[in-house]
């Protein structure tokens, strides 16, 4: 057998040896009276030696077994062991699975993948890529590949450029997704496609995103949003039982967008605890409270959540809130603690008759509950309420780390506001059908269309998005003026969908699925880097490979390109 050494005790005289392979560790006894060369090279052997043992496997001892390992009931009595290879003294700990800066795993990734929880990932994702393509192979879905250097196109965020030797001038782009060409294959009759696709944006990095990533591409014709939510929701519900080891919810709720920020704040919800956000607007709106008065008259809301258990929080624990909200743009945070019939409260003496119980009714705050409330503009209460929310579900241990709670979340809007330029651009690509009945208010009245688009979340993130296609190219078409292209800049960028959209295209939709983000909720994972085996850091570093690099310049002129020494050019 051949393997690493993990570790090794000295017991004086035996030694015994845990010799790690990818599929575990074996024991193996060293008996000098046995085997005294072979006892002397273990002796002299360091952790993540390469080693080669020749011996028997006999059981262990009575009382010696070990039931936490598969090989807990046999052993190795070594007659010959072999450096193949000797190890220098690595920079952190193999065996002991220790906290370890997280720059320095990834300097050292390949020796940070022999740990066993590292490498228990990269089995879990493997053993969970395999489950989908032949979940989807059994429903009539074929894997195709598509192509890695495209052209450049909006989609929402930077593209990754490949400058073009052959034509100097012009470059190719990573994809950010394969969306046109799954379209694409749509009109090519295919059907039903699917693909564990590479994807690249350009964009700030965070815990569950990366430069580089892995989704789950699929299409299907013919289809309308159930249809796609249905298989969807099968393949996640079994995938989890065959893969995972968390409980899941056997049917996703459906929330429209609009549901989803009024009662929780987010567009990405944890579902795992219930807390919801509570509309005070209408008692805001006549309160004798000047602050949630102006908030509503200057077309605000007023919006709170009952935390349980809370109301014993001191004043520094409310002012560490009140913080908190402030640093996520609330103008403050109103708060009342109730416990039995005491109230402590800091607005509560500015409220008319009546109207503190009126709230409490509204709420229905029991006995030991904080309420915390927000008035302000609409987004921004949302915002700092479903932030509150997810903190406040942390502190008082309200989530079940076992459970994974997916939802779908629908009805988006099409366009929202584009900020840079003063008009509109869209939510989640220009290629998302609107709703039948706000197609003709595409262009007259833009920030009314809702999308025919859908997400998947879970637990707080947001594994994917999906919506029904545009497959028309009157409908295309509107939606490019809508966003502000002229006819030469769709013909430039997007003048090969609108041709083949007039070649019998059908009807079609689908998803993309992040499988990062999957596979780290199936680890238990904290971030997508525990779940990826080269991960870049969070400044889209390579540090192992000491990625990105300078190029010289022999290489730079035969790609046309010049680099100018001004930050600023």
């Amino acid at each position: 057998m051949q393997g690493w050494l993990h570790r090794s005790r000295d017991h004086g005289g035996l030694i015994f040896v845990d010799l790690r392979d990818r599929y575990g560790v074996t024991q193996v006894v060293l008996n000098p009276q046995r085997a005294p060369e072979a006892h002397r090279v273990i002796s002299e052997s360091r952790p993540e030696f390469v080693l080669e043992v020749e011996g028997d496997v006999a059981p262990r001892p009575p009382g010696t077994d070990n039931p936490g390992m598969p090989t807990g009931a046999v052993e190795v009595h070594a007659d010959v062991v072999s450096v193949i290879n000797p190890c220098l003294p690595v920079p952190f700990g193999i065996a002991d699975e220790a906290d370890v800066d997280e720059q320095l795993r990834l300097r050292y990734r390949y020796l940070d993948l022999r740990r066993t929880r590292m490498a228990s990932n990269l089995a879990l994702r493997h053993r969970a890529n395999k489950y989908i393509r032949d979940f989807l192979d059994a429903r009539g879905f074929l894997e195709i590949e598509t192509p890695i250097l495209v052209n450049s196109t909006p989609e929402g965020a930077r593209d990754y450029l490949v400058p073009s030797r052959l034509h100097h001038g012009e470059f190719y782009a990573l994809p950010q997704s394969p969306q046109q060409f799954k379209q694409l294959l749509m009109v090519a009759g295919t059907d039903r496609y699917f693909q564990i696709a590479r994807c690249f944006r350009d964009e700030d990095l965070r815990a569950d995103r990366q430069p580089e990533f892995t989704q789950l591409d699929l299409e299907m014709s013919f289809v309308d949003e159930e249809d796609v939510l249905a298989v969807v929701e099968e393949l996640f519900t079994s995938l989890g039982e065959a893969v995972g080891k968390h409980t899941i919810n056997r049917r996703f709720p459906r929330l429209t967008f609009a549901e989803a920020m009024e009662r929780y704040g987010t567009d990405k919800p944890d579902l795992r605890f219930a807390m919801p956000i509570i509309d005070l607007t209408d008692i805001g709106r006549a309160s004798a409270f000047e602050v949630f008065r102006a908030a509503v008259v200057e077309g605000g809301v007023v919006r709170c959540m009952s935390a349980p258990g809370s109301a014993d929080y001191s004043r520094r624990q409310l002012g560490e809130l009140e913080e908190l909200a402030k640093s996520w743009g609330a103008r403050g945070l109103a708060w009342a603690a109730f416990q039995g019939d005491e109230v402590r409260s800091s607005f509560a003496k500015n409220l008319g008759e009546g109207e503190l119980r009126a709230i409490r009714e509204r709420v229905d705050a029991t006995s030991g509950a904080l309420l915390l409330v927000v008035a302000g503009p609409a987004d921004t209460t949302a915002s700092v309420l479903g932030r509150l929310r997810a903190e406040l579900g942390r502190r008082l241990g309200l989530i079940d780390e076992s459970r994974l709670v997916f939802a779908f979340v629908t009805d988006f809007p099409y366009f929202e506001p584009d900020a840079q330029t003063g008009g509109v651009t869209f939510v989640h690509h220009p290629f998302t059908r609107p709703r039948d009945e706000d197609v003709p208010f595409i262009e007259s009245d833009p920030l009314s269309v809702r999308a025919k688009a859908y997400d998947l979340v879970c637990n707080g993130y947001e594994l994917g998005s999906g919506s029904i296609r545009i497959h028309q190219r009157a409908v295309q078409e509107a939606v490019f003026r809508a966003l502000g292209l002229s006819v030469e800049q769709t013909e430039k960028r997007f003048g090969h969908m609108l041709r083949a959209f007039e070649f019998g295209a059908p009807p079609h939709g689908g998803i993309a699925l992040g499988l990062d983000r999957v596979a780290m909720l199936l680890a238990g994972a904290q971030n997508i880097r525990e779940v990826i085996a080269f991960p870049k850091n969070q400044s889209a570093l390579d540090l192992m490979m000491q990625a990105p690099s300078a190029v010289d310049q022999d290489q730079l002129r035969e790609l046309g390109l010049s680099l100018s020494n001004d930050p600023a050019d």
